[in-house]
């Protein structure tokens, strides 16, 4: 891949169908707008319509093809089914699917259908999404799956048992699982899918300057020095977005990559493969989680994939 790799190296993406969940803000918005300027049709996933109309507005701002507003809440499996069951109805191609939306680091909460919020948003919702939606994207010549992780997916421990019933809840570890269930995900996803066709890639931004934080469970000092002294020095999500970017419509993505900012740790950078945790374990690990996602979601694959 090219060494400094911007937004002005992406493609000509005019005829191509995007979908980007959590577009309203951040990263997604980020995204969504670059993306746009390229010429692609952007659907914005966003759970609120006020939010998602105003994301919308910035959205068309920029490009001359239209864009799309569908609401979907990650945290209802019937919102999920419901939303692809629209998307379905009105489109016959999806080029890239980013599951970009998540939550961190929350205090302990349930999704409408009982999962602990944060693996039920960020892992479970967009497991379900990619199931209901890989008919389009395998008819889809090209097409791709961008999975975005963090680097918290590091000291992620995978504890399926944990996902209806949370023992000794904590915010940043159930975040991390979440964000490590993103890339095992990922992995198995590509085992199963046919060759040559549709892939899944992952992505992490390092440090973005989001509000994915607002609903962090944290003292008023601990928050004012977030606000007024880390978050002014981290990138914005404008510069953090290359690496989905990168792996949403970079020329030289492969399925078995990761891609994340080549700065400072990881922190910051022009986009460039990394290395995949060692917290992933061995692929019975990814195999399991598989299975028990199918399961809890009743999202099955089986009938789509090899």
């Amino acid at each position: 891949m090219k060494k400094n790799w911007t937004l002005a190296d992406m493609p000509n993406l005019e005829g191509k169908v995007v979908i980007i969940t959590g577009a309203n803000s951040g990263l997604g918005l980020a995204s969504a707008k670059a993306l746009a300027r390229k010429g692609a049709e952007v659907i914005l996933a966003c759970r609120s319509e006020e939010r998602g109309a105003v994301a919308l507005k910035e959205v068309e701002a920029v490009q001359t093809t239209p864009a799309r507003l569908m609401l979907l809440d990650l945290g209802s499996l019937e919102s999920v089914q419901a939303f692809a069951k629209n998307f379905k109805a009105k489109y016959q191609q999806l080029d890239v699917l980013m599951n970009n939306a998540g939550i961190m680091a929350t205090p302990y909460g349930t999704t409408q259908d009982g999962f602990e919020k944060q693996i039920g948003v960020n892992h479970l919702g967009h497991f379900a999404l990619t199931g209901h939606l890989l008919p389009v994207l395998l008819g889809t010549s090209g097409s791709r799956i961008v999975n975005v992780s963090s680097l918290a997916a590091r000291n992620g421990q995978m504890d399926i048992s944990s996902f209806k019933d949370p023992n000794n809840y904590q915010p940043w570890k159930a975040y991390g699982q979440s964000k490590l269930a993103n890339l095992m995900f990922t992995l198995e996803l590509n085992r199963r899918l046919p060759e040559g066709q549709t892939i899944a890639v992952a992505a992490h931004p390092g440090g973005a300057s989001t509000n994915l934080g607002r609903n962090v469970e944290s003292n008023a000092v601990f928050r004012f020095i977030a606000e007024k002294v880390l978050l002014p020095l981290l990138p914005t999500p404008d510069q953090n977005a290359r690496p989905q970017l990168f792996a949403a419509v970079g020329e030289t993505v492969d399925s078995d990559h990761y891609y994340g900012p080549g700065k400072w740790g990881e922190i910051a950078g022009p986009p460039k493969r990394v290395e995949l945790p060692p917290s992933i374990g061995q692929p019975a690990g990814c195999s399991a989680l598989w299975v028990a996602s199918e399961e809890l979601t009743g999202v099955s694959f089986l009938s789509q994939t090899v």
